[in-house]
């Protein structure tokens, strides 16, 4: 009797077990048609290189010479962070709230899915997802739910799900035998959104509190651990009180697990969101017009790179490390010094144009239609035409509506219409300024204008604008290398007229700044000291213009320069780059430099892939770069110089500065180059219309409208400590060089004082 009744139960059992071996081998089949893609009725799996290699998008970082990260290049802002660098609350919070077993499981919680499954035939699901970290990896990393891994069966909504929930599985059990666990969750915080364009910890860290991963508090870690379940929902600029309910929901969670303390859970509990949001852009940080201005170059390098080396790197996504000559403080007090000066420089042109508008002919009028043309030719205006029609465009254009605009005292909220917006920028002042090492041609500090939310033209590289006087000592330096004077001979300041011999039909005699002749002999030290145009004009017409081009290409001038007289004045446009390019061989003893702004470039996991080194040529004798120092020293240290306010600024005590102030004819352009023995600084303000500019030289001069920003600049350097490297010094005299032209000369010192000169403005183009 007892055999017949385990008979009766013994063949329900074998069915169960046949059952579930049938059901168990479709489940590997399944797993297998999955994994090789079936009859592509599933969609490819991820190959094993990129199972062996997952990578997520890294932003390309830029790294000052002083090693401080100065900007970056994404497409989502993404900078990966290592475990020992997250602060033990983030990983408790992220453990307690997303995956409490993570350390337990191999990849799939098996407990996890059981209650899921039991939450949805019971009705409550808010028992938890099923889901593990390292799935979340998987779906990060290798973007399993994209339409490449889709297959033909992908349009299916629920059967989509499951495939895309098993390619999951499976690559989490790849990722857990290949990986430890410490590194599966540095995968997922590197790979995570925070919103905002905010991915991964490091971003989100910085964005939010503007600290370090390892300096997160608690409430801090429980807050962007809250905000990945949904960061658009969990935002908190825009939905705070969600945030901080979710934020207290993962710190019940980690007093739940043990992670908390009952007394530090009841006070995180009451503390405030506490935010210090800063949003990283490619329009904030340090540097943004050196940023790009750098784009452009490294885009086409990488293009290079890969062709070269058949690799496949990105300069958006690749996580690229790129070591720039930019000193980060040097940089920080170019930008302090220009929107110190440029905010006094704006109140001033503000003031002087009141209840005026600034834009006037050769007259001193105001030029008829020049809104108008300057909306006809605007971004906006011409997308609007294409769209609605140039009648209802115009519409369009006078409509008032709120907007933020750029001021000083920062953003302002106004209401205006587009065309008064584009009348209200239209009275800026602008600028571009930057400063070179002249001994290795590194690019140490670049501002290329007031603010780049607003102002993307970068007045350093990009804009070119007539240099006016500065332009003149490359018309000294022709005539004293070609052997047409010597630094000892004398000039009169006298009327010089360019007739048509000379290629100017009806003739022309420039004039001095204050439209005077003194007829004295001047030293050359005293003719550019005090930047007299008739001695430039006499200089001009003795070694004519086609030599005066050639030597400003050979020492660093790059733009076509118009081979006429009137380039004696500076008349040809040039840019600040290459003007403070070129003023770098007369510091570097004779040797012409090209400018450099990158050091190496490195991958992600820091292998070089370039470096890069000073190209040098010697283009003028070491005397000769002496001698043209010599000349331009005039301007800072005698009597009437045009520099000579520099003084006011302490730069000058114990310190030789060569320098020349530049202005142009109508003041559209107001221009200053300043040299020291390791430092070559030049800067340019104006309008970004040239018809825009002051009316007297009083406010006009380069002298008084570039010149400070320099001094204030040069102040902030010497006052460091750390950059003792660049503090004052003497320019190094060659062995051979003497000079001896009537002043006070003596052997012991080998020190040239000039005569006296009479202290009054002097000549300032």
């Amino acid at each position: 009797m007892l055999n017949l009744k385990a008979g009766k139960y013994k063949k329900p059992i074998v069915r169960l077990w046949q059952f579930a071996a049938v059901g168990v081998g479709l489940f590997i089949l399944y797993i297998v048609a999955v994994s090789f893609n079936f009859f592509w009725l599933f969609g490819p799996m991820p190959d094993l290189k990129t199972l062996e290699n997952p990578r997520s998008e890294v932003a390309s970082e830029l790294v000052s010479a002083d090693n401080v990260s100065i900007g970056k290049y994404f497409f989502e802002n993404r900078a990966p962070v290592e475990f020992d660098q997250v602060s033990p609350n983030l990983v408790k919070a992220l453990l307690a709230t997303e995956d409490a077993r993570f350390v337990k499981h191999s990849g799939i919680d098996l407990r996890s899915l059981f209650r899921v499954a039991k939450g949805v035939v019971t009705g409550h699901s808010g028992s938890g997802g099923g889901s593990t970290l390292t799935q979340q990896v998987a779906k990060n990393l290798f973007q399993t739910r994209s339409e490449k891994y889709s297959g033909i069966l992908g349009s299916v909504p629920l059967v989509r799900t499951i495939i895309v929930k098993t390619k999951e599985w499976i690559l989490s059990v790849i990722l857990e035998r290949k990986y430890t666990k410490r590194e599966i969750l540095m995968m997922y915080l590197n790979t995570v959104s925070f919103g905002n364009n905010t991915y991964g910890l490091k971003v989100a860290a910085k964005t939010y509190f503007n600290k370090d991963t390892w300096n997160l508090d608690v409430h801090e870690a429980a807050l962007l651990v809250g905000m990945l379940q949904n960061p658009s929902l969990y935002n908190p600029r825009r939905f705070p009180q969600n945030v901080l309910n979710r934020r207290n929901t993962v710190l019940d969670q980690m007093q739940k697990y043990g992670f908390v303390s009952a007394e530090k859970y009841a006070t995180y509990r009451e503390k405030p969101l506490s935010l210090n949001f800063t949003i990283e852009s490619h329009n904030t940080g340090t540097a943004p017009y050196f940023r790009e201005s750098m784009r452009g170059y490294l885009k086409e390098w990488v293009s290079q790179y890969n062709d070269d080396n058949g690799t496949d790197y990105d300069l958006y996504t690749s996580g690229l490390r790129i070591y720039t000559t930019i000193d980060s403080r040097m940089q920080s007090y170019m930008e302090q010094a220009i929107q110190e000066h440029m905010k006094t420089q704006q109140k001033l042109f503000n003031e002087h144009w009141k209840g005026r508008n600034p834009w006037i002919d050769q007259n001193g009028k105001e030029i008829e239609g020049f809104v108008e043309r300057a909306v006809r030719v605007s971004q906006r205006f011409i997308t609007l035409k294409n769209e609605v029609g140039e009648e209802e465009a115009w519409k369009v254009m006078r409509t008032p509506y709120k907007m933020k605009v750029f001021s000083y005292d920062g953003e302002k909220a106004m209401t205006m219409s587009p065309i008064d917006s584009i009348k209200y920028y239209k009275r800026f002042l602008h600028t571009g300024m930057v400063s070179t090492d002249p001994r290795n041609g590194h690019v140490k500090a670049w501002v290329g204008g007031v603010d780049f939310r607003y102002f993307k033209y970068d007045h350093v590289k990009q804009s070119a604008r007539q240099p006016g006087s500065t332009f003149k000592p490359f018309v000294y330096v022709s005539a004293l290398d070609r052997n047409f004077l010597t630094p000892c001979d004398h000039v009169v300041d006298r009327p010089v007229t360019f007739t048509l011999a000379d290629g100017v039909p009806g003739g022309w005699t420039p004039k001095n700044a204050n439209g005077r002749y003194s007829y004295a002999s001047l030293s050359l030290r005293q003719a550019i000291g005090k930047s007299v145009n008739s001695v430039s004009a006499h200089l001009m017409k003795q070694v004519r213009p086609n030599t005066v081009v050639d030597y400003a290409h050979k020492l660093g001038i790059t733009s076509k320069l118009a081979a006429t007289p009137a380039l004696c004045l500076g008349t040809s446009d040039v840019s600040v780059y290459e003007m403070v390019g070129a003023y770098c061989t007369f510091a570097n003893s004779g040797h012409r430099t090209e400018p450099m702004t990158i050091l190496r470039i490195e991958d992600r996991f820091g292998n070089l892939l370039q470096e890069f080194f000073p190209k040098a040529n010697q283009e003028l004798s070491e005397n000769m770069a002496y001698t043209m120092l010599y000349l331009m020293r005039g301007a800072v240290e005698d009597p009437g110089g045009t520099a000579g306010r520099l003084r006011s600024y302490g730069v000058t005590e114990g310190n030789e500065i060569a320098a020349k102030t530049g202005t142009t004819s109508n003041y559209s352009d107001g221009w200053f180059m300043g040299m020291t023995s390791n430092l070559v600084t030049g800067i340019w303000v104006g309008g970004e219309d040239r018809s825009t500019h002051f009316r007297t030289i009083t406010l006009g001069q380069g002298g008084r409208i570039a010149l400070p920003a320099w001094g204030m600049y040069m102040q902030k350097i010497y006052d460091d400590p750390t950059l003792v490297q660049y503090r004052k010094s003497k320019f190094e005299k060659p062995v051979n060089f003497r000079l001896d032209c009537g002043g006070v000369y003596t052997d012991s010192s080998n020190t040239y004082v000039p005569p006296s000169l009479s202290d009054d403005e002097g000549v300032l183009f």
